[in-house]
């Protein structure tokens, strides 16, 4: 056998896996396409689906007919494309996932596939969970809590008028009406609001993915129940730190956030705390468990 012969046997299998990538990636990246293609032909639904929240805030707080702007001609029709892109991603996530799997799993063995496929099937639950907690508890609240600053009597005193008819009777009479002071009304913009709800939905989505990583990290040895638990205050601190960069600068959206996501560290210790008993069970078996208090007393100086 020549050399160069021993060099394409040898690069055969790489140039077959770089194929299989670029079939994987292909249709991927088709899926994307087309979803994304999908959700621009409906994303003005969507779009009055993710502005519900700060409608529902207006309209409780006086606003009956509460009105959005954009100020460039060209504003609206990004933003329609911002959540064409976002919502085709979401879409399209199981094919991508899966083609990635299907790129991933000939090198997996069979219990490592039996590991993995679980977590794969999680983090996209686990994500959703916390898309919906943001978008009807969360973005609520946090719409109302930045509205409730506004004057809720000038917002009606500017409103009213004009959906009673009463400015064409006051003009047609030639009759003014004035009042001391400036009246603060909200004129939100399309943009502004939907990046507010979009921030809010992908970190609550992203944080809900907590117990995956962190089961993972267990059951690869990287990290111990034990160790998760004699770090609480300082995954306290880090929860705190997370949610202060990824929520709006109010300390109720942070603190619903704390709250949503503290219990998932628990969730993870408990779940880590399982793989290890799990682990430690198939070891005594085998005869390949030590203990670590037989070590010490073995082994005095450790």
């Amino acid at each position: 056998m020549t050399k160069d012969s021993e060099i394409d046997d040898s690069s055969a299998p790489l140039i077959e896996h770089l194929a299989e990538l670029r079939t994987r990636l292909i249709w991927a990246a088709g899926s994307f396409i087309v979803a994304m293609i999908l959700c621009f032909v409906v994303a003005d639904p969507i779009l009055r689906f993710l502005l519900r929240p700060i409608e529902e805030a207006m309209r409780a707080l006086g606003n009956p007919n509460p009105v959005m702007q954009y100020t460039a001609p060209q504003e609206y029709f990004f933003v329609l494309v911002h959540i064409s892109v976002v919502a085709g991603l979401a879409l399209s996530f199981p094919v991508i996932a899966y083609q990635m799997w299907r790129f991933v799993a000939p090198g997996l063995y069979r219990s490592e596939k039996a590991a993995f496929l679980p977590f794969l099937i999680a983090s996209p639950v686990l994500f959703i969970l916390g898309a919906v907690f943001s978008h009807y508890i969360v973005t609520p609240l946090a719409m109302a809590f930045f509205l409730g600053f506004a004057d809720t009597s000038s917002l009606m005193a500017t409103i009213i008028p004009y959906v009673t008819g009463e400015v064409a009777t006051q003009t047609a009479g030639a009759e003014t009406a004035v009042k001391e002071g400036i009246d603060i009304v909200f004129q939100g913009k399309v943009n502004e609001t939907l990046d507010i709800s979009l921030k809010l939905i992908i970190a609550f989505g992203l944080c809900f993915q907590l117990p995956v990583l962190l089961t993972l990290m267990g059951k690869a040895g990287l990290i111990s129940a034990k160790g998760l638990r004699g770090t609480r205050k300082y995954a306290i601190v880090m929860i705190l730190l997370i949610a202060a960069l990824v929520t709006p600068p109010d300390v109720m959206s942070q603190m619903i956030l704390f709250a949503a996501v503290y219990p998932l560290y628990e969730v993870s210790i408990f779940l880590i705390a399982r793989i290890e008993k799990k682990r430690e069970a198939e070891l005594r078996a085998q005869g390949l468990w030590e203990d670590e208090e037989a070590e010490e007393a073995e082994d005095p100086a450790k």
